[in-house]
């Protein structure tokens, strides 16, 4: 959407206040679409914007958008129909040379922009994030071959996953759903369940952040019944804690608790699978996940739990050390320690500022209005 607005400004000569009167989109959001900052993904919105820009039938539909033309159901009349035929042929060539080892500089790809999320944060990658879920789509889309096209979908089940993880982080909880639809929709043709457990299981966390712990606690037990004869011990410690963190959401110590204790007897040694490169868990990670949630209880080894994740840690998981941090400070607060938890407090927010988290950013502003009251 941004290239049609760009193009509509460079050959057309619309203003933004323009395509702000013709789409009925305000024009500081107008402003947010053509930078790049902000998304089109509502299918009434597109069709305001194709009907107040004119879009020719062809344009609709790529869009995924009615033709206007009733009578030409694909809205093209002569050579335009030659045209689709080369481009559908083209795309379908360009497909067909994707092989294991293309498919393995993806995967690799991706992989990659992982480690950069947990240094940098998902703003600072936006742009690579885009670009490879668009070149996964296109390759996807028009892949003929039974078992290269799984391979794709496997990569692009892992990759909008983490984009949705990257739009929880940033506030961006529509996107953020979308992002797990599509990711899920790919892990099933990919038929892996342990990548359709934990797609599935990282939506909860958008109920979550929406407000409704209750129905992420459904959705990860279903989850974690579902699947728990096919997937690995690595991954249903995971789920064991998520589910943990959903019980301490609604306050239910007992099941948190219960839950947290599972997590920890299913753990396997190590940090990580490598069929599993989404998932980095291990007595250290646990630790963090286990003060995350019993610091919501006041439990006095919060302290103790927080301080040895935040010394297993690498320096490579910048987002994950605000959080912990976050958490640390708080346990220390509610011990009355409020000047042992400023520096933390105070580092948190470097770290979330680093890495664009408006996630990690609320609950600091909210800690340190608590210290602040504390330390008066």
């Amino acid at each position: 959407m941004a290239g049609l607005f760009n193009l509509a400004v460079k050959y057309n000569g619309a203003s933004q206040t323009r395509i702000s009167a013709a789409t009925g989109i305000a024009q500081g959001h107008v402003s947010l679409i053509i930078r790049r900052q902000r998304q089109v993904t509502d299918l009434e919105v597109y069709e305001r914007i194709a009907t107040g820009l004119g879009l020719p039938d062809h344009a609709r539909m790529l869009f995924g958008l009615a033709p206007l033309d009733i009578a030409s159901p694909t809205g093209d009349h002569g050579d335009n129909h030659q045209e689709q035929t080369d481009e559908l042929t083209a795309r379908i060539e360009a497909a067909a040379a994707i092989d294991p080892t293309m498919v393995m500089i993806l995967t690799t790809d991706t992989n990659n922009l992982r480690l950069l999320d947990r240094r940098l944060g998902g703003v600072a990658i936006a742009d690579k994030m885009r670009a490879q879920i668009s070149q996964l789509e296109r390759a996807h889309r028009h892949a003929v071959r039974p078992g290269i096209r799984a391979q794709l979908a496997h990569v692009l089940a892992e990759t909008s996953s983490l984009a949705g993880w990257q739009a929880i982080d940033s506030g961006a909880l529509n996107d953020a759903w979308n992002h797990y639809e599509h990711a899920k929709a790919a892990a099933r043709e990919a038929d892996d369940p342990a990548v359709l457990a934990y797609v599935s299981a990282e939506q909860a966390y958008v109920l979550m952040e929406l407000g409704r712990p209750a129905e992420a606690t459904e959705l990860l037990q279903h989850i974690h019944t579902t699947h728990r004869e096919r997937i690995p011990n690595r991954l249903r410690t995971w789920l064991s804690a998520a589910e943990a963190e959903a019980a301490a959401v609604l306050g239910d110590e007992t099941t948190c608790r219960t839950a947290l204790d599972q997590a920890a007897a299913l753990l396997p040694e190590g940090a990580a699978d490598v069929s599993m490169p989404y998932l980095s868990l291990d007595a250290h990670h646990l630790a963090r996940w286990r003060g995350n949630c019993l610091v919501r209880f006041g439990d006095p080894g919060t302290v103790e739990d927080l301080r040895s994740a935040l010394a297993g840690m690498d320096g490579t998981y910048n987002r994950a050390e605000s959080g912990v941090r976050c958490d640390l400070g708080h346990a220390l607060l509610a011990r009355g320690e409020p000047d042992a938890a400023q520096p933390h407090i105070q580092r948190a927010q470097q770290l979330a500022t680093m890495t664009g988290s408006r996630r990690q950013r609320r609950r600091i502003e909210e800690l340190t209005r608590a210290v602040t009251r504390s330390l008066r």
